[in-house]
C-alpha cells in the first residue's frame, strides 16, 4: 500500500501510486504530520480554488491570536514581510489593487512582444549546449532563459542577476512541508539581501526611470493603485521566483518524462506542431507544483467533513492532473491529449499571471531543442531534488 510521506524519498520519485490510494480514501483527508485537510480530486480542488470562503492569508479578517495560529517567530520576520506583501498570498482588495496594476505588464499584446526575444535567446542558449556537445540541460538552458526573460520586464541589469537564482531558491524553500531552521535561516538571509537590491533598484528607478516594470509600478498614477515600496519589492520578487521556477521545472520534468517515453518523443520530433498540447500535457504529467494551501475563513464542509473556521486545506495538484474521473488513462503521457483541464497554473484569483509567457517560453525551448539538437539523449539518470510541494530535478544531463 503506497503512503503519503512527502519526506520519503520514494515517494518524491513517483507520488501517483499515493495519490491513487488518497482518491479512495475519499474527498478529504486530515494528514497529522503536518496538520492539514489533503484535497485529492480535481473536482474538489478546482472549486476551492475558486471559493472565497478560502484565502491565501487570514490577516485582511483576523488577527493570529482570533484565527488560533501562532504568529511566526521573530527571527523569521524578514521572510514574512517579503512574502505577505506580494499578490499570491494577499486577498482582496489589495490583491485585487496589486494585480490590476501587474496584469498592464501580461496583457496578449505585451506577451506577444516578447515573443521574439525569448526564442532568440531560446536559440542562442541550445546553440552553445549543441557546440558543448551537450551538458546540463537545468543550467544550461531551462534556468537562464526564464531567469533573464523575468530579470529583462523588471529592469534588472545583466550584471546583477547572477544572485537572482540563489535567493529564488533559499526562499522557495520556505513553502515545503514543516521547513526545518536551517532552510528558514536560508530564507530569511535571501529576504532580506534581494529586498536590499530591489530597494536600491526601485531607488535608481525614481530618479531615472526605464520602460520597466519596476518604472511602470512606480510611475503608477492612480492614487488609490498605487503601491508602497513594500508592495514593490515584494511584487518583483514574486514575479521573479514564480516566473520562473515553474517554467525551469517544467523543463527539466517535461523533457526527463519525454526521454522515458521514446516513443512520444520520436511523435514530437517527427511533428513540431504538436508542440502547444505536449507543453500542457507534459506540465499534467509532471506537475511542477504538486500542492497549493489555502486557509479555511469560514467552515466549509466537503462530503459531509466539516472543516472549521482556522484549519488548513493542501490542494494536491499532482493528484488532481492524474484523477481518472477527468483524465482518460491518467498515467499514460499522450501528447496528443486535446480534452486536459489541468491545474498547474491554479485557478480562480490567483490563477498564475504569467502562464502565458511561460507558455511561450517553454515552447521556445522546446522548439529550439528540438530543430537544433535532434538527437538529444540522456546521458545519465538524473537525481530527483528532495522537495515535495516544489517539485524538479537536481540537474538534467544530456549529450548530442
Amino acid at each position: 500500500m503506497a503512503a503519503f510521506d512527502p519526506w520519503n524519498p520514494a515517494f518524491v520519485a513517483d507520488p501517483c501510486p499515493a495519490y491513487a490510494e488518497l482518491r479512495a480514501q475519499g474527498r478529504v483527508i486530515f494528514y497529522e504530520p503536518t496538520g492539514q485537510w489533503l484535497v485529492p480530486h480535481h473536482a474538489d480542488v478546482s472549486a476551492l480554488l475558486r471559493d472565497r470562503r478560502l484565502g491565501r492569508t487570514y490577516l485582511h479578517r483576523f488577527s493570529h491570536e482570533e484565527f488560533g495560529r501562532p504568529a511566526p517567530p521573530p527571527a523569521h520576520e524578514p521572510f514574512h514581510t517579503l512574502n505577505d506583501h506580494g499578490m499570491l498570498d494577499l486577498e482582496p482588495p489589495d490583491h485585487t489593487r496589486i494585480r490590476r496594476l501587474v496584469s498592464k505588464a501580461f496583457t496578449p499584446r505585451t506577451v506577444e512582444q516578447l515573443r521574439p526575444y525569448v526564442e532568440q535567446l531560446a536559440g542562442e542558449l541550445v546553440d552553445r549546449l549543441v557546440a558543448a556537445g551537450g551538458g546540463d540541460l537545468l543550467t544550461d538552458v531551462a534556468e537562464p532563459l526564464p531567469v533573464a526573460v523575468i530579470a529583462e520586464m523588471l529592469g534588472i541589469p545583466e550584471q546583477d542577476r547572477a544572485p537572482l537564482r540563489p535567493w529564488s531558491a533559499d526562499i522557495c524553500g520556505m513553502y515545503e512541508l514543516n521547513p526545518s531552521e536551517e532552510t528558514a535561516a536560508r530564507a530569511v538571509r535571501a529576504s532580506v539581501e534581494f529586498s536590499d537590491y530591489l530597494r536600491e533598484l526601485i531607488a535608481a528607478r525614481r530618479k531615472e526611470p526605464g520602460d520597466d516594470l519596476i518604472s511602470g509600478l512606480i510611475a503608477a498614477h492612480d492614487e488609490d493603485d498605487r503601491l508602497t515600496e513594500q508592495e514593490m519589492i515584494s511584487t518583483a520578487v514574486l514575479l521573479l521566483n514564480a516566473g520562473h521556477e515553474a517554467t525551469v521545472n517544467a523543463t527539466v520534468n517535461g523533457w526527463y518524462a519525454l526521454f522515458r517515453h521514446p516513443g512520444q518523443l520520436a511523435a514530437l520530433r517527427a511533428d513540431h506542431s504538436l508542440v502547444p498540447s505536449a507543453i500542457e500535457e507534459l506540465m499534467r504529467y509532471d506537475t511542477p507544483l504538486q500542492l497549493f494551501e489555502r486557509w479555511v475563513l469560514d467552515e466549509i464542509e466537503i462530503d459531509g467533513t466539516v472543516i472549521p473556521r482556522g484549519a488548513e486545506i493542501a490542494m494536491l495538484f499532482g493528484s488532481a492532473n492524474h484523477d481518472p474521473a477527468v483524465f482518460a488513462e491518467p498515467a499514460t503521457l499522450d501528447l496528443t491529449r486535446r480534452d486536459n483541464p489541468h491545474i498547474s497554473f491554479s485557478a480562480g484569483i490567483h490563477y498564475c499571471i504569467g502562464a502565458p509567457l511561460a507558455r511561450i517560453e517553454l515552447a521556445a525551448s522546446m522548439t529550439a531543442l528540438l530543430e537544433k539538437a535532434p538527437i538529444l539523449a540522456l546521458a545519465a539518470e538524473p537525481q530527483r531534488k528532495p522537495n515535495f510541494v516544489i517539485r524538479g530535478l537536481e540537474g538534467l544531463q544530456v549529450t548530442l
